[in-house]
C-alpha cells in the first residue's frame, strides 16, 4: 500500500487483481445487478486510488478497507436507487400491467424481506456486517474472519449474537 501511496500504478494493479473479485461478488450480491455491480467496484477502486492515504493498516487488512468501500458505495447505490424509485409515482401502473410475479407468494416474500432488514437493522455493526457478508457476501466464516482482521471465534460469536437477536426480532423462538 506504500507504493500505491506513492503512485505505483503496477502495485495498485496487484491490489486490484487481488480483491476485484471479491469486491464485484459483494456489489452483485447487494445489488443485484451485474452493470451496478461493475460500476460500483470500478467507483471504489477509483475512490480507493485517489485516497489510499486513507489505508491505516493497524485498523485492518487491504481487503477489510477495500470491501469496506465497496461495502459503502454499493449502499450509497441502492440509497440513491431508492429515493429516485420514490421520486416517480406510479399512479396505479403497476396493477394495470399484467406482471407473473406479482402473486400473494411474491407479496409474502417482500414482506419477509422488509421484515428482516428491519431486524439487520436492529443490530450493533459489528453483527450486521459479519451476518450481511455471509449472507449477502457468500463468505464463509472464515473468509470473514480474514477479510475484518479478527479471530474466527469473534466472527462466529457476533454471527451467532446477531441471529439470536434477529430470531426474538422476527419473534422466531431462539434456539
Amino acid at each position: 500500500m506504500e507504493l500505491v501511496h506513492d503512485g505505483e500504478v503496477r502495485a495498485f494493479e496487484v491490489v486490484f487483481d487481488r480483491h476485484a473479485t471479491v469486491a464485484f461478488s459483494l456489489a452483485f450480491r447487494m445489488c443485484g445487478r451485474r452493470a451496478a455491480a461493475e460500476d460500483i467496484v470500478q467507483e471504489a477502486f477509483l475512490s480507493l486510488w485517489r485516497s489510499s492515504r486513507g489505508y491505516d493498516p493497524a485498523r485492518g487488512s487491504v481487503r477489510s478497507w477495500v470491501l469496506s468501500v465497496v461495502h459503502n458505495r454499493a449502499i450509497d447505490s441502492l440509497r440513491r436507487q431508492g429515493s429516485r424509485d420514490r421520486v416517480v409515482p406510479d399512479d396505479g401502473i403497476a396493477e394495470r400491467l399484467s406482471a407473473p410475479d406479482r402473486t400473494d407468494d411474491e407479496a409474502e416474500r417482500r414482506d419477509d424481506a422488509r421484515r428482516v432488514r428491519t431486524a439487520l437493522g436492529e443490530l450493533p455493526p459489528e453483527q450486521r456486517r459479519v451476518i450481511e457478508l455471509a449472507y449477502f457476501g457468500g463468505f464463509t466464516h472464515s473468509q470473514i474472519a480474514e477479510m475484518l482482521d479478527l479471530p474466527p471465534g469473534t466472527v462466529k460469536g457476533r454471527m451467532r449474537l446477531g441471529l439470536i437477536k434477529m430470531r426474538h426480532v422476527l419473534g422466531e423462538v431462539a434456539v
